[in-house]
């Protein structure tokens, strides 16, 4: 049995697995000595190249115990969360967004790399809102002083301070948030509201100037993704810069793609989704340079891992970040099978590949977000049609009209009214769908173990089309073989 050759993806697949199991169990049961687990590495190196059974077991024990390391430490570093709950406390942090006034006229942003500095020093992970009083603008990258009360919070923040008294220690001096801002105010020199702030969610996600109606419309549809930042904007980045650097050596085209990922997401930020995104496009840019390939599932898992080792705080309910890796298996894993079975190796229309990756993206988020929020959009799958083939376009002509607003403001509006024509369209279409009837439902729900029985007969599913478009595939080369031989 320990002699079986396992490959290399199920290998992965296994180890990845057992981390996050690691990292989960550290949510409640603490380990006290985590320097054991370099013994792990061992057995691992020993057996390594024979790629057996024993091998799996090995590294799945090694990363199981990494995990549960990884994840004691980080709940420890929560401690001065729950011990300083509803205290008043001082917080100094980076500013992730542009200050927004929220309610009661309070500037609202979030913060992280944040230290605790009264009632006593201290490092705390994660991110907190912030909201309120005593400085007029608060932009990406500064570093400001809080302080308030600390409430609990639910959601993708660790805690939240309102009402609270603020002060910036230091403007953020880093050129790529200048350009940032530079562009912003280009657009909206460019575009009437709403539609440059739109554009400004399209290229980059940022929603804070987004108008209260506009958001309610993409959410009732559900097409708030198309202006969350997620590795549907690198892909296009990515696959324009590939094609125009069709012409270049594989390293110089290498250099570029890298290149544009890692300026995007200093721009955009590190949020869950565009991190993974990231990872997942250098890995596949790494497998493209060097001939390899990598099954889809173990490349998903591979980002998911590092993401969780960097950040345990994801795995622990960060819904973005789950629902970011959702859409991207049905993406990637779920729908290239649907579209197999459905066509047989022939490639569907541009309109059919959008709706099957749409529904099986739905089939992967929508029973998570009935669990989490009780919502749905009833005509979701007709707003993506409508809408997401022109997201490509959309961001290249908002490109365009941002830099003619830097460069050209006396004659941006002529050089950006095909970005305000296709932009229109995109939020007349959000509103119009909107006003239907029921479209957006409210008040439904999952129970865990409905949610679990979902996704096990989607499991089950994938595993009997896979195996079925293994045996077609094995057979189809036999017959090839035959031929051959016959020749």
């Amino acid at each position: 049995m320990y002699a079986r050759r396992v490959k290399r993806a199920p290998l992965i697949v296994a180890a990845c697995l057992a981390l996050f199991a690691g990292i989960g169990l550290a949510h409640s049961v603490l380990l006290s000595d985590g320097r054991w687990t370099a013994v792990g590495v061992i057995p691992v190196l020993v057996t390594w190249r024979r790629h057996s059974i024993l091998t799996v077991l090995c590294c799945m024990l090694l990363c199981f115990g990494v995990g549960w390391w990884r994840g004691s430490g980080m709940m420890r570093s929560l401690e001065p969360y729950r011990t300083y709950t509803r205290q008043q406390v001082t917080v100094q942090g980076v500013a992730t967004d542009d200050g927004v006034y929220g309610k009661q006229s309070q500037v609202t942003f979030g913060i992280d790399h944040i230290q605790l500095v009264s009632p006593r020093t201290a490092a705390l992970p994660g991110r907190i809102s912030a909201a309120g009083f005593g400085v007029n603008a608060v932009y990406r990258g500064d570093t400001v002083v809080v302080s308030g009360k600390l409430m609990p919070t639910l959601g993708n923040n660790q805690a939240s301070i309102s009402f609270a008294t603020m002060r910036i220690v230091q403007r953020g001096a880093s050129p790529i948030d200048t350009v940032r801002r530079k562009f912003a105010a280009g657009m909206q020199s460019a575009l009437p509201e709403p539609v440059a702030s739109f554009g400004m969610g399209l290229l980059i996600g940022q929603r804070s100037t987004l108008p209260k109606d506009v958001s309610d419309a993409l959410l009732a549809v559900g097409l708030t993704h198309i202006i969350a930042v997620s590795g549907y904007n690198l892909t296009i980045i990515v696959e324009a810069a590939r094609r125009l650097c069709g012409g270049r050596s594989k390293y110089q085209m290498m250099a570029v793609c890298c290149t544009l990922i890692v300026v995007f997401i200093l721009i955009t930020g590190n949020s869950p989704s565009i991190v993974r995104a990231g990872i997942i496009s250098m890995l596949s840019m790494w497998a493209w340079y060097f001939g390899r390939t990598i099954a889809p599932l173990a490349l998903l898992l591979s980002a998911a891992a590092v993401t969780v080792i960097a950040n345990p705080l994801y795995l622990w309910g960060n819904v973005s970040w789950y629902l970011s890796f959702l859409a991207f298996f049905g993406v990637v894993v779920l729908g290239p099978l649907v579209t197999w079975r459905l066509y047989k190796g022939k490639k569907p229309g541009l309109v059919i590949q959008v709706l099957i990756e749409s529904i099986c993206a739905e089939i992967m988020t929508l029973p998570y977000i009935l669990y989490i929020f009780g919502q749905m959009s009833t005509v979701s799958l007709l707003a993506n049609v409508l809408v997401v083939a022109l997201v490509p376009l959309a961001m290249l002509l908002c490109v365009t009209a941002g830099l003619a607003g830097m460069a050209l403001p006396m004659v941006a509006g002529w050089l950006a009214w095909p970005a305000r024509l296709v932009l229109t369209y995109m939020l007349d279409t959000a509103r119009l769908l909107s006003r239907i009837p029921h479209a957006f439902a409210e008040g439904l729900g999952l129970s865990f173990t409905q949610l679990a029985g979902w996704y096990v007969i989607v499991g089950v599913w994938i595993a009997l089309v896979h195996y079925k478009k293994q045996q077609e595939y094995v057979r189809i080369t036999e017959k090839i073989g035959d031929r051959t031989e016959g020749i």
